[in-house]
C-alpha cells in the first residue's frame, strides 16, 4: 500500500473501503480509464475475503470433503474412518485466502490504483482524509467519491466478545474445533457454520428467535434443510430468546427462556452486520445517515451530496458480495456519463452454502400471494434425478413459483427456489428467468442436458405445463 503522502492527491474517483463495493468501482473504473484511489484501513479485499465469504466456503468444501470420505464405502471405496487436522483445516484457509488477497493487489496494481493505508473520512468541501496508523494524515481531493467502509458483526447485550463468544471474525481464528456449539442466530451466516460445524463432528444446537430460520426462503425449501439438520443431529429451536450466560471452565451456560440451561464450549453470534458509517466521520458533511447507521441514497446510490455515493453493507440493501459488485458498476456508469438502471433487488441472487444447499431468486410462494399473484407451483425432487443418484446427493428440491394466467395456464414466472446438490452454481437459469420476466411456456423450450442436475429445474418447469417427462 501507498503510504499517506508524496503522491499527486487529486483523482477522478476517491473509493473509501476496499471491500467487494469499494474495489469493485476501483477496478471497474479503472478498467475505464478514470484516475482512481482506495482509502483501506485494513487489507484490500475486505471482510468478504478476510472474515467471510471465502473463508467460510473453504471451511464448507472442508466439511464436504470430510461427508465424501465418511460415505466412500458407498461407492466402494475403503478408506476407513476419516480423522479431521484443524490445523491443516485453518491453514488451507488462510492460503486460499492470501492467494486471492495477492491476486486482487496485483491486479488494482496492474490497473494503476493508488492504494491509500489508512482511515478515509469524508470533509464537508468532499475532500478525503486519510489518516495513517501512526496519526500521519493526508488530504486527497476528486471528482467524485464513493463511500464503502463495509460492515461488522453485530452483537447482542451481555455476548460481549471474548472467551468462548465468538463472532464469525473469531470463528476463522479458532486453534481448535468447539465439541459443543451453540449458533444465535439461524440465517444463512448461522446455518452456515452450523452445518460445517457439525458436519466437521461438532454437537450444535441453533437458536433463532424468528419462527422460522432462513427467513425469505421458501417455507417448503426450509423444510428440506430442517429435516436435513435434524438427521444430522443439529438441535434447530425457533422462536427462542436467549436472555445471557454463565462462563465456567472454557466454555459457559445459556439462559433460554422457558427452556433448560445449555452448557457449551462456544457460542457463535451470528444476528446480522451492521453499517460502519460511523468511521467515515460523517457528521457536518451533509451525507445523512439513518438511525441504523445506514447512509441514506437513492435509487442510484446517490447520497445528499453532490458527487458523493454510498455502496455496499454501508446502505440498506442486500449485503452480499454481488450486490456491492452491481452498485459498484451502477455509480461508475454515471461517472462516465452512461446509462445507468437501479438494481433490482428483488431479483438479486441468494445463496446459502450449507448441506443442503439453498438457492433462490424473486418471491417465495407466500410472498407471491401476499403480493396480490394467483400462482401455480411445481416442487420436483432428486430422488428421480439421474445425476444426484450417482453422486449419492438426493436432499432437497427444486420450486418454481409461476403466475396464473386468466385463462389458468402458467404465465411470467415469479421465483425459483431450490435446495440440493450444488443448486448455488445451477442458480443461474432461474435467474435469468425471473430477471427477463420469462414465461413458463418460454423456458420450457428449452432443452437441458442428460444426465445432469439441471434437469431437475427444465423438468420442474416443464411440468407447469401439464405435462412433463419424469415426474
Amino acid at each position: 500500500m501507498t503510504d499517506v503522502a508524496g503522491t499527486d492527491n487529486h483523482f477522478d474517483l476517491i473509493v473509501i473501503g476496499g471491500g467487494p463495493a469499494g474495489y469493485g468501482a476501483a477496478l471497474y473504473g479503472s478498467s475505464a480509464g478514470l484516475r482512481v484511489a482506495v482509502v483501506e484501513k485494513d487489507k484490500v479485499g475486505g471482510t468478504c475475503l478476510h472474515r467471510g465469504c471465502i473463508p467460510a466456503k473453504e471451511l464448507l468444501e472442508t466439511a464436504h470433503v470430510f461427508r465424501s470420505v465418511a460415505h466412500a464405502a458407498d461407492f466402494g471405496v475403503e478408506v476407513g474412518e476419516p480423522a479431521l487436522r484443524w490445523s491443516t483445516t485453518m491453514a488451507r484457509k488462510t492460503q486460499v485466502v492470501d492467494g486471492l488477497f495477492n491476486g486482487l493487489s496485483g491486479l488494482l496494481k496492474h490497473r494503476k490504483v493508488t492504494v491509500f493505508a489508512g482511515t478515509g473520512t469524508l470533509r464537508a468541501d468532499r475532500s478525503v482524509l486519510v489518516t495513517g496508523s501512526a496519526g500521519e494524515s493526508e488530504e486527497l481531493t476528486a471528482d467524485a467519491v464513493v463511500l464503502a467502509a463495509g460492515s461488522v458483526p453485530r452483537t447482542l447485550p451481555g455476548f460481549e466478545v471474548g472467551g468462548p463468544i465468538l463472532t464469525s471474525d473469531e470463528v476463522f481464528e479458532l486453534s481448535d474445533r468447539p465439541e459443543r456449539v451453540a449458533v444465535i442466530g439461524g440465517g444463512a451466516i448461522g446455518c452456515e457454520f452450523a452445518s460445517m460445524l457439525s458436519d466437521l463432528g461438532s454437537s450444535v444446537t441453533v437458536l433463532e428467535a424468528l419462527p422460522q430460520i432462513l427467513p425469505g426462503v421458501d417455507k417448503d425449501v426450509v423444510s428440506t434443510v430442517l429435516r436435513s439438520f435434524k438427521g444430522r443431529g443439529i438441535d434447530v429451536r425457533t422462536g427462542v430468546r436467549v436472555n445471557g450466560h454463565t462462563p465456567g471452565g472454557s466454555g459457559t451456560t445459556l439462559s433460554i427462556e422457558g427452556s433448560d440451561p445449555l452448557e457449551v464450549d462456544a457460542v457463535i453470534v451470528s444476528v446480522g452486520r451492521r453499517p460502519l458509517s460511523e468511521s467515515l466521520g460523517l457528521d457536518g458533511s451533509g451525507v445523512l445517515v439513518d438511525e441504523r447507521g445506514f447512509v441514506q441514497v437513492d435509487e442510484l446510490c446517490r447520497t445528499a451530496v453532490d458527487g458523493v455515493w454510498a455502496i455496499g453493507d454501508l446502505i440498506a440493501t442486500p449485503g452480499l458480495a454481488h450486490v456491492g459488485y452491481a452498485e459498484a458498476i451502477l455509480v461508475v456508469k454515471q461517472l462516465l456519463g452512461e446509462t445507468a438502471i437501479p438494481v433490482d433487488y428483488a431479483k438479486v441472487a441468494w445463496c446459502i452454502y450449507c448441506q443442503p444447499e439453498v438457492a433462490f431468486v424473486g418471491m417465495s410462494e407466500q410472498a407471491a400471494r401476499d403480493a396480490g399473484f394467483d400462482v401455480v407451483v411445481s416442487k420436483h425432487r432428486w430422488g428421480g434425478n439421474s445425476r444426484a443418484l450417482i453422486i449419492g446427493d438426493t436432499e432437497g428440491m427444486v420450486k418454481v413459483i409461476a403466475q396464473k394466467n386468466a385463462d389458468g395456464t402458467p404465465g411470467q414466472v415469479l421465483g425459483v427456489h431450490m435446495s440440493g446438490p450444488w443448486v448455488t452454481e445451477q442458480l443461474g437459469q432461474g435467474y435469468l428467468a425471473v430477471n427477463w420476466e420469462a414465461t413458463v411456456e418460454e423456458i420450457a423450450h428449452f432443452i437441458q442436458p442428460h444426465p445432469s442436475l439441471s434437469e431437475s429445474f427444465g423438468e420442474a418447469v416443464l411440468s407447469l405445463t401439464g405435462r412433463s417427462l419424469n415426474s
